[in-house]
């Protein structure tokens, strides 16, 4: 995914928090370790220009453990995502999503 990011990419979350590409980087490596399985399935796309907007939902299973990956913990939610180009890259990835799904699970797996 780094791969794809433009040097001054910038990550937009569901609270309107803000990273820049060094901090987006170790954060999608963390979500990956707590959500391995982590999908997006992409119902409907509109394009303008260089923005790209992407409707449809997101989910996984959240592993409290590296490869703990219960059927208990999966959890899905609808989502939007905005994405724009610069050049071959991405510059800019905004979530829109209801975060609660995962921390139910979150919640429901503490000891």
């Amino acid at each position: 995914m780094a791969a794809l990011m433009t040097a001054d990419h910038r990550f937009v979350d569901s609270l309107g928090n803000a990273s820049g590409r060094p901090e987006i980087e170790g954060g999608w490596r963390q979500y990956f370790e707590m959500v391995p399985d982590y999908w997006i399935r992409i119902e409907r796309t509109l394009c303008d220009g260089d923005v790209v907007v992407l409707i449809g939902e997101a989910g996984g299973t959240y592993a409290p453990q590296t490869g703990d990956l219960r059927p208990q913990n999966e959890w899905k939610t609808p989502a939007v995502w905005v994405a724009r180009a610069e050049g071959r890259g991405l510059a800019e990835w905004r979530v829109y999503s209801d975060n609660e799904p995962i921390r139910a699970r979150m919640r429901e797996s503490k000891p």
